[in-house]
């Protein structure tokens, strides 16, 4: 009777770390998933302000055809970007577009005076800011949620539950860098 209940009382106890463990692994997920969220919300930010900063610049210098295509084009990839990795990868894209436009904006002196200009300028430098702090986020909660995911003994329930190890948002060589919009 004595062995029965101690066993009983080990299988509960078992059970009620495998709940817990459970439980922090889920929390831990959907703190990664939020964070995700948030990055995309602070890219669409971005991207609905793109549209807006290329037709303010076309009206000054409209010969540069090829720079808005570029622009628009890999604006289209990273909003059809799926997954961390994809999206990393066009985002790269899009900042090179931009360091382009900006480029031809240095050009016209009457553009970098333009008002309209210069609030679509201070909103995307507002908007990047965001972005890096999305992605540091991000990053951060990826972290803890791969620690639990990967440390024993919690690695034995995400392993049974299928609990899977999230990529960081690691910018590429040529994005490190913000944006540059001052003028």
């Amino acid at each position: 009777m004595v062995i029965a209940a101690v066993i009983l009382g080990l299988v509960a106890l078992v059970g009620l770390w495998f709940v817990v463990t459970y439980n922090a692994l889920v929390r831990r997920r959907n703190n990664c998933d939020n964070a995700w969220a948030q990055i995309d919300v602070q890219l669409r930010r971005r991207y609905d302000l793109i549209p807006n900063l290329v037709e303010t610049v076309k009206g000054y210098a409209a010969h540069e055809r090829g720079v808005f295509e570029a622009v628009t084009n890999a604006r289209a990839a990273a909003i059809d970007a799926k997954g961390v990795g994809e999206q990393a990868q066009a985002e790269t894209g899009l900042t090179k577009a931009l360091k382009s436009l900006f480029a031809v904006v240095e050009n016209y002196p009457q553009l970098k005076a333009n008002e309209n200009f210069l609030a679509l300028q201070e909103e995307l430098t507002a908007t990047e800011g965001r972005i890096a702090y999305a992605r540091q986020f991000y990053n951060e909660v990826a972290l803890a949620l791969n620690n639990k995911i990967q440390m024993v003994p919690s690695s034995i329930v995400a392993g049974m539950t299928g609990f899977k190890i999230r990529d960081y948002f690691e910018a590429e060589e040529a994005s490190r860098e913000p944006v540059n919009v001052r003028f």
